[in-house]
């Protein structure tokens, strides 16, 4: 049966996500963190509204939620599993929201952290690239971690030094520092999800999942590659255009061009700010035959056109 398309709120920055939900504005633009009592603490009728709104963050998120009890979020189509654990993870794109009203009430007991970070902060930074291989973003995944109290202690306390670093007066070293910091969070982070899931398997009819790997997998190959069509994930998942694109759309708000232009231009940013590439020769390697389609299609997403994006940054 065809799912009924929702309205999706698109929250693309950290200050769009705080300021949606009524939360202390970022010390940071690219980061953030979260402390969740102060979500409790607001539970009227227009943040039940909000809480209810399917919303997409452009923003990564990983969220440390004790209390949760049985509420019922919405995850992709899936419910996301807080019953055996604590610690929760959303990538760029994906998005999640409690499902029934009645769900709203389990907020009022949450506690906790949220971390949010834009893909920006890391795109000049090997990490940018190794944020593929943090399995735990992705769809396929919706179940939360469990923690030991000294595994919970070990990331509160990496967190505390990154929250200080991040509400520090911005200098030429902050950026390094943060992804520094953020980079052994997430390895610790890995190294625990590990212990866990280490029998896991992911489910395979799981449609969603399998696009976003074939989507990463795409993107994460090095050389010149031809720009991928909504045809060819549609091939690859045995299903027509039409069908990929409805689901996307239903599940995540954005259709599967979108999707690819998302993912395009994260790459493009990553190419921009690693290597030496022209923006002509960054056009080619993305596949672009004409580079002022490329040229054009970045400040769309961006608001600034290739150069200035690679200057703004440096």
């Amino acid at each position: 049966m065809k799912l009924a398309p929702k309205d999706f709120c698109v929250l693309a920055t950290v200050t769009e996500y705080t300021r949606f939900y009524d939360l202390p504005a970022p010390a940071h633009p690219l980061l953030t963190v979260i402390d969740l009592s102060k979500v409790r603490e607001n539970v009227g009728p227009e943040a039940v509204a909000k809480a209810l709104t399917p919303a997409v963050r452009q923003l990564y998120s990983m969220s440390l939620k004790r209390n949760m009890k049985e509420a019922a979020l919405r995850y992709g189509h899936q419910k996301y599993d807080f019953s055996e654990g604590v610690l929760s993870f959303l990538a760029p794109g994906q998005g999640c929201w409690v499902q029934r009203e009645e769900d709203v009430a389990s907020l009022s007991e949450m506690d906790g952290w949220m971390l949010l970070f834009h893909p920006d902060l890391m795109a000049r930074h090997p990490l940018g690239q190794k944020m593929a291989s943090y399995t735990f973003f992705s769809y396929d995944v919706h179940e939360a971690l469990h923690l030991s109290a000294q595994e919970e202690q070990t990331l509160s306390s990496l967190l505390q030094v990154l929250q200080q670093e991040y509400e520090r007066p911005i200098d030429a070293f902050s950026q390094d520092v943060l992804v520094s910091q953020l980079e052994v969070l997430l390895n610790y982070a890995n190294r625990f999800y590990h212990r866990q899931f280490l029998t896991r398997r992911t489910p395979e009819h799981d449609m969603l999942g399998r696009f976003e790997v074939l989507l990463l997998g795409y993107f994460a190959q090095d050389g010149q590659l031809p720009l991928p069509t909504v045809q060819y994930f549609a091939d690859a998942l045995h299903v027509s255009p039409a069908y990929l694109s409805d689901m996307l759309r239903t599940l995540t708000g954005q259709n599967t061009q979108q999707h690819i232009h998302n993912r395009l231009i994260e790459k493009a940013k990553q190419l921009l700010l690693t290597t030496s590439l022209s923006v002509n020769e960054t056009a080619f390697q993305l596949g672009f035959e004409y580079p002022h389609y490329f040229s054009r299609l970045f400040k769309s997403k961006t608001g600034l056109s290739p150069a200035a994006f690679r200057i703004s940054a440096q």
